[in-house]
């Protein structure tokens, strides 16, 4: 099993309110879910206006193909307006099973 992470920072300019970032943001997360059909959520700056931090995960078997979906949503992020990429990160590790159950990083 391949655990692909993706973090995508972003700014916001021009966003003057939570409930406009929320709806730019929910807009995103429903998008990106539907296209990709990977997770993802807003993990940090939560109260801040303009500025938003997305985590994105997959699953797969195959690393390569899922570090090149990974960098797809990231890429389709960046072609929406008003929404400037600040940075990113994209991680693929692999999940090893060890016993019925449980797994460990490798």
């Amino acid at each position: 099993m391949v655990i692909g992470i993706s973090t995508v920072e972003l700014y916001l300019p021009g966003v003057t309110s939570l409930k406009k970032k929320r709806s730019i943001i929910n807009s995103i997360k429903v998008t990106t879910r539907n296209k990709f059909n990977v997770a993802i959520s807003e993990i940090d700056y939560l109260d801040k206006w303009q500025r938003a931090l997305i985590g994105i995960v997959g699953v797969s078997n195959d690393s390569k193909f899922l570090e090149s979906l990974l960098k797809k949503t990231i890429g389709n992020i960046q072609q929406k307006k008003d929404i400037d990429i600040i940075d990113y990160t994209v991680e693929v590790s692999y999940g090893i099973q060890t016993k019925k159950g449980e797994f460990s990083n490798n």
